[in-house]
């Protein structure tokens, strides 16, 4: 079962992070704009103040989607 404070304590958490990065939801729901599909491709990178890069990609396959159909739903973004 969900914790409810919990619940309330990510949201807050989140509230602030969008108030700090407002274009991210924006990207996220031109992003879900589309329904997934098998072999789109994800991209992750993270650039460190001294240069440092680090980056990652993941091709999306059949259980990938329905893993994140499920988060999807999880998160009320259905």
């Amino acid at each position: 079962m969900v914790n409810p404070a919990m619940i309330f304590k990510i949201k807050g958490i989140w509230d602030e992070f969008t108030g700090n990065h407002p274009k991210f939801p924006k990207f996220l729901q031109a992003a879900a704009g589309r329904p997934l599909e098998e072999g789109t491709v994800i991209e992750l990178s993270i650039l460190r103040p001294d240069g440092d890069l680090l980056a990652s990609n993941v091709k999306l396959t059949a259980s990938d989607i329905a893993l994140i159909e499920q988060l999807k739903g999880l998160g009320g973004m259905q």
